[in-house]
């Protein structure tokens, strides 16, 4: 795996990655909203996309249906530097029958504990919080 990331101005970087590209701000605008992705914001949906991957495959293997699935991934940092991300709380909400909720927790706890890599590495500094909450 490797990634490009070109200096453009200011705090502004572009990645890319196997020819996508994305963008990365340090910086906010006049109304205080962030002009692009913080690299810490991008770890954090690293880490809601690797464990939602592995989630997906395993429901489908598990022949659980589902429609609407999302995750959420929420952390404070530390006052002091370096500041890493203290608890990692991380949703996911999935539209799945009830009786199937067992699976999904299961999914979501395999994801977690022994297939994310992302979470593997996160989970070196940080505890990882899940939940599930079924949107039926």
């Amino acid at each position: 795996m490797k990634t490009i990331t070109h200096w453009q101005s200011d705090l502004a970087f572009s990645s890319t990655y196997d020819g996508h590209e994305i963008e990365l701000n340090g910086s906010t605008g006049p109304d205080g909203k962030r002009l692009g992705y913080s690299p810490k914001a991008l770890l954090l949906s690293g880490l809601a996309g690797c464990s939602g991957i592995d989630v997906v495959e395993m429901l489908k293997k598990m022949k659980v249906p589902f429609a609407r699935f999302e995750i959420t991934a929420a952390a404070e940092q530390t006052d002091e530097h370096p500041r890493v991300f203290q608890d990692i709380l991380i949703e996911y909400r999935i539209d799945a029958a009830p009786e199937h909720e067992d699976k999904v927790k299961r999914a979501v706890d395999l994801s977690i504990e022994k297939y994310c890599g992302v979470a593997a590495m996160l989970k070196k500094n940080s505890a990882i919080i899940p939940t599930v909450t079924l949107l039926k």
